[in-house]
């Protein structure tokens, strides 16, 4: 007996210290992002009135309540508040391709749609887009595009709003794809969505007809919003994710500055349900109506998306009998993108799309 509790304490011990390491490595990982920014609360109602699911909204009462009216107008609306009118003029330059992103901003960089090619050699017409995560840079997941694309799944990265090529003069950091100005994180958020159902367009041109989606971080919200309003997209991978959306820019490590500007404007209960038609809550009923294959994959110490915020996710999706697998990696958010973890991360993505496309 006593050599069992020894060994409990040993490994109790090593546990706290492994948990210690990852959170000191994701505070170094997370700091060493020097450059952002708290800017200025905004309603962004500006945004808010472009929107199709606006022209019926009343404005009357406090700033918060119109903002509110018109976001779950856009849940009940949701395949016309993310519908769009297909693009004609998708150009491919060696292995780039473009074209006039679906809905204008008054950003021109960010009308323009940027999205790298990793076509296969082997023309089984099975094709998958992948999404990076916030403020990732153009190098960054190319390493798992070419992983596909040797394993004959042909690849499109593309760049989301307000992200490398399409980020407007004078930013550093993808600052108003999610921000504190909240009615320009919904339209960039609506704009993400339908670029991605534009790319699925373009792929069929090319003559691809089975697809996948492949979402990590914000990505990840991004890929779920398009899958429950496509019904192409039949593989899904969630590469960290969440079922909530304001939680975690109010929680997360990542987005302190933001919740600096959000405090004293706007409570988190006020916020989640300006923010209702971004968040993958409202759109199970949506993602149903089709069936899909998914793989959630998140850290068991990831202090971006929480842990909980993740099992809710994983909740809702067994509670609705989704054909889906669960991985959880022992790490957290920053740290998923370091070796060993990385590499784990890779095996269980193409391992899943290689048996389910």
């Amino acid at each position: 007996m006593g050599t069992n509790r020894w060994m409990k304490r040993v490994q109790v011990n090593l546990r706290r210290h492994y948990r210690r390491r990852i959170n000191e490595t994701e505070s170094r990982l997370m700091r060493s992002a020097t450059d952002r920014v708290v800017r200025p609360f905004e309603w962004g109602l500006d945004w808010a009135e472009r929107w199709p699911c606006a022209a019926n909204i009343i404005r009357n009462g406090s700033d918060h309540e119109y903002l509110k009216r018109i976001s779950q107008s856009a849940v009940h609306v949701s395949d016309y508040f993310y519908g769009y009118e297909k693009p004609s003029d998708f150009q491919l330059t060696k292995n780039h391709l473009t074209f006039t992103s679906p809905l204008w901003t008054p950003y021109p960089e960010n009308n323009t749609v940027h999205a790298q090619w990793f076509g296969s050699a082997n023309r089984n017409r099975k094709a998958v887009i992948l999404l990076p995560h916030w403020n990732a840079k153009p190098h960054e997941h190319v390493k798992l595009c070419h992983g596909l694309q040797i394993m004959g799944i042909s690849t499109l990265r593309l760049s989301l709003p307000y992200h490398d090529w399409r980020m407007p003069h004078g930013l550093n950091r993808a600052d108003y794809t999610v921000s504190s100005n909240l009615g320009r994180t919904i339209d960039a958020t609506r704009q993400a969505v339908i670029d991605i159902r534009a790319c699925i367009d373009w792929l069929e041109t090319q003559g691809y007809e089975k697809f996948g989606i492949v979402g990590t971080s914000l990505g990840s919200c991004y890929a779920f919003l398009a899958s429950a309003h496509d019904s192409r997209l039949r593989v899904n991978v969630f590469n960290l994710f969440s079922l909530y959306f304001a939680d975690v820019v109010w929680s997360g490590l990542t987005t302190k500055h933001i919740r600096t500007s959000l405090e004293g404007q706007i409570d988190l209960e006020n916020l989640r349900e300006v923010w209702a038609a971004i968040t993958p809550q409202y759109f199970f009923d949506k993602y149903s109506r089709w069936e899909k294959k998914a793989l959630f994959i998140s850290s068991s110490m990831d202090t971006t998306f929480l842990p909980r915020y993740s099992k809710a996710m994983l909740k809702e999706a067994r509670d609705r009998n989704f054909d889906h697998r669960s991985v959880v990696l022992p790490c957290g958010h920053y740290t998923l993108g370091k070796t060993p973890f990385q590499i784990l991360d890779g095996y269980h993505i193409c391992n899943f799309l290689l048996q389910s496309m």
